[in-house]
C-alpha cells in the first residue's frame, strides 16, 4: 500500500540544511522543496540556516534538521499506523512533517473482498472532514489537537537520514513475513532504491521478497 518513496541523490551541505529545515514545516516533498530552495539567491538560503540557529542557546544542541551529511536519505510517504513501527528506528534520524489528511489514505485489500470499501471510504472522508473543522475552530491550539482525531490509515510524510548498516538492518528486519504490509513494503521499496543505485551491494542485504505469498506457518 506503499504512496511514494524517493532515495535522494547527493547535494551540497548548505542545500541540505536548508531544505531540511524548510521540510518538516509544510507537507510538500523533499524535491520540490530543494528544487525552491536551489532557486532563491544564496542570500536567502543563509537566512534559512541562520533563522535554524537564532534560538540556540549556549549549552544547546543544533536542532535535529542539522544532523545532516547522511549518504542515504529517503523521503516517504506512508499511512500513520505504519510510521509508527519504522519511527523507532533510533539509528537514523528522522524529520517528519505534522500528521494530515492531506496525502489521503491507505486502503487494505481485504476491504474488497469483505464488501466494505464503500463504507470504509465514507467513513474515512467524514473524518478528514471532521478533522478540518476541528482545525478550523477558535482555540489557539485547535490545529495541533485536531491531529489526534486523523485515523491511522492516513499518510504522513518523514525524512529517514542514515547510513548503510542502517539500510541493511531496516530492510532485513521489515520485510519479514511476520511484519505489517505497509511497513514491509516501505522496507522492501528501500532495498530496491539501493541496489539500483549500487547493484554491487544488492546482494549483501538479506531481505524478504514481499511479493510472495506469506507463509503464515513460518510467520
Amino acid at each position: 500500500m506503499l504512496h511514494w518513496f524517493d532515495l535522494l541523490d547527493e547535494e551540497p551541505l548548505e542545500i541540505e540544511l536548508a531544505t531540511t529545515l524548510v521540510y518538516e514545516h509544510c507537507h510538500y516533498p523533499y524535491r520540490q522543496i530543494r528544487q525552491a530552495v536551489q532557486a532563491v539567491p544564496e542570500a536567502i538560503r543563509r537566512h534559512i540556516i541562520e533563522v535554524g540557529l537564532k534560538h540556540r542557546g549556549k549549552h544547546d544542541e543544533m536542532l535535529r534538521p542539522f544532523c545532516a551529511g547522511q549518504q542515504f536519505r529517503f523521503d516517504i510517504l506512508m499511512d500513520i499506523g505504519g510510521f509508527r513501527d519504522m519511527h523507532r528506528h533510533r539509528r537514523c534520524v528522522q524529520i517528519g512533517q505534522e500528521f494530515t489528511t492531506k496525502h489521503g489514505y491507505d486502503s487494505p485489500e481485504e476491504l474488497k473482498a469483505a464488501g466494505i470499501q464503500a463504507s470504509y471510504d465514507s467513513t474515512m472522508r467524514g473524518t478528514a472532514a471532521a478533522v478540518e473543522q476541528l482545525a478550523g475552530g477558535s482555540s489557539a491550539e485547535a490545529r495541533e489537537n485536531a491531529q489526534y482525531a486523523i485515523p491511522l490509515g492516513f499518510r504522513k510524510r518523514t525524512l529517514f537520514k542514515m547510513d548503510f548498516a542502517e539500510v541493511v538492518y531496516i530492510s532485513e528486519l521489515r520485510t519479514g513475513p511476520a511484519g505489517h504490509f505497509s511497513y514491509r513494503n516501505v522496507a522492501y521499496a528501500m532495498y530496491e532504491a539501493v541496489a539500483k543505485k549500487y547493484p554491487a551491494l544488492a546482494k549483501y542485504l538479506r531481505v524478504t521478497d514481499v511479493r510472495q505469498p506469506v507463509d503464515l506457518l513460518k510467520r
